[in-house]
């Protein structure tokens, strides 16, 4: 089983779309969080434990990211994505995006 943690800002819409469609593959197991202070679910040291592979969407998710957990990131996979925050929940361009990119950092299906 491969776990995935998706970090956007909010977790409102790029983050909970690529935990939707990834949590649809065998073998996957996926979770969305957010690295602002009033998102849906922030990112904590237990996701970061959790997780096999970190996929944020922007490279200022990764520094966020990268200051507070840095400890926890020694054996961690942290990948940037390189997706705007410009999509709604589930919009056909973020998932067909979600889907060329990923794979390039994970081994999918």
């Amino acid at each position: 089983m491969t776990r995935l943690l998706f970090v956007c800002s909010e977790n409102r819409l790029r983050s909970p779309t690529a935990a939707a469609v990834f949590s649809a593959y065998d073998g996957v197991e996926a979770i969305s969080a957010g690295t602002n202070a009033d998102c849906e679910t922030p990112v904590s040291g237990d996701l970061i434990e959790w997780a096999d592979v970190i996929l944020v969407m922007e490279s200022s998710h990764r520094n966020k990211v990268a200051r507070k957990f840095r400890p926890l990131l020694k054996d961690k996979k942290l990948a940037v994505l390189n997706i705007p925050d410009v999509f709604a929940y589930m919009d056909p361009v973020l998932v067909a995006l979600l889907k060329a990119r990923v794979p390039r950092y994970v081994r999918i299906g």
